[in-house]
């Protein structure tokens, strides 16, 4: 995430038939080359216009927005924001099969939710209640774990949590393959869930 302006296109780390059966790839060509894209689009068409801005990170842009001109906070928020949560949601997954995690995050999840399987239900339930579209959060605040959800493009690090891992519960996340159906889309989703990646993120958050 120290990329700076112009922001590129981030490939996607695996191919797109990768997440198949329990992501297609239709929803992930459309998802990633067209909705993602756009926001990355739209994010460097703000900052074209705004030269003392263009070395700033994704995060120092979304921790600061209150810091940025009026004019394009929204911007910055709406288009930032979806460049920043669609990377970490992509990154995410992976297309080997079901995994758990281990060590300590691991152990971490089993004190701050008792069980893995009641940290399933929690973050479960979180998405899947969520009015409308955003995204469900693993993120990483004063020293524990917790669950938390965010509108539209919003993003925990606006709220000075590290986020670890996240569920895009937008619509064209899911509906060409489960249409009105999130509850199976949540559900399939934990089966890709790239626990190694999510692992270096909680390490880097539990050590700062």
């Amino acid at each position: 995430m120290n990329e700076t302006f112009p922001f590129q296109v981030e490939p996607l780390p695996y191919p797109y038939d990768a997440l198949e059966p329990e992501l297609c790839r239709e929803i992930l060509e459309f998802h990633h080359d067209k909705h993602y894209k756009t926001y990355v689009d739209n994010l460097n068409g703000i900052l074209a216009d705004f030269p003392k801005l263009q070395d700033k990170t994704l995060e120092d842009l979304l921790t600061h927005i209150e810091d940025l001109p009026e004019t394009i906070q929204t911007g910055i928020r709406n288009n930032g924001g979806g460049v920043y949560n669609h990377q970490l949601y992509f990154r995410c997954m992976q297309g080997n099969g079901f995994s758990m995690p281990d060590g300590e995050l691991a152990n971490a999840i089993h004190r701050d939710f008792e069980s893995f399987d009641n940290f399933n239900r929690v973050l479960t339930n979180a998405a899947i209640k969520l009015f409308g579209s955003g995204y469900a959060w693993l993120v990483w605040k004063g020293g524990k774990l917790s669950v938390v959800t965010t509108a539209n493009q919003d993003t925990p690090i606006t709220n000075s949590q590290k986020p670890i891992l996240c569920i895009d519960v937008w619509e064209h996340a899911y509906y060409l393959q489960y249409q009105n159906r999130r509850a199976d889309y949540v559900a399939n989703w934990f089966q890709l869930i790239n626990w190694e990646y999510v692992d270096t993120l909680f390490q880097l958050a539990s050590q700062q």
